[in-house]
């Protein structure tokens, strides 16, 4: 039986967060409902709008990590997020569909498993 996928939310990588923050939540409307700090020391808020369940998360990765890379026109959607019953299950589904790994389960840090899709967007796979 395939794996049932869950679209969860939708990554997008900031400059700068504190700024990008003020923006969606002044001039969007949107409320601050979670975030932390990731284990490579990338920072992360989670967003959800007014009447939407879906979930809008601000991504900044520091430089000299594995999520940084410098900015280039059009590169700002970082990831969509799926919840899955079984991980590494999924990641091994997924790759088997033409998906290239880009994090696999054994190198996960806490959540973050990828793979990529067929045009190189990357696809968090949350437990």
């Amino acid at each position: 039986m395939a794996m049932r996928y869950v679209f969860t939310y939708t990554g997008v990588r900031v400059r700068d967060l504190p700024k990008a923050l003020r923006f969606y939540t002044n001039a969007m409307g949107m409320k601050k409902i979670g975030g932390g700090t990731m284990p490579h020391r990338g920072k992360y808020v989670h967003l959800q709008g007014p009447g939407s369940d879906q979930r809008l998360e601000l991504n900044w990765y520091p430089r000299g990590t594995r999520f940084y890379t410098p900015y280039r026109k059009g590169e700002e959607l970082d990831h969509l997020a799926f919840r899955v019953r079984d991980v590494e299950a999924a990641f091994e589904e997924l790759v088997a569909n033409g998906a290239r790994p880009a994090v696999p389960p054994a190198r996960s840090e806490g959540t973050e498993v990828y793979v990529k899709d067929l045009d190189g967007i990357w696809i968090e796979l949350l437990g």
